[in-house]
């Protein structure tokens, strides 16, 4: 059997490998979280905009 260097490091690769898509599928999810939350940001701050227009706009009877 041989016991080289290559044999034990093709050992190591399918762990490397669900480590890597692992990686890969968690950094995707923390970006996606972190564009929702500055898209939601951002509604909000233009839905208070519009809200503080709308009641400047307004006149008193």
């Amino acid at each position: 059997m041989d016991s080289g260097f290559w044999f034990e490091a093709g050992a190591l690769l399918p762990s490397i490998g669900v480590g890597l898509i692992f990686w890969f599928a968690i950094r995707a999810l923390l970006r996606a979280d972190r564009r929702e939350r500055e898209a939601e940001r951002e509604a909000e701050q233009e839905y208070l905009r519009r809200a503080d227009q709308d009641e400047g706009s307004r006149t008193v009877r």
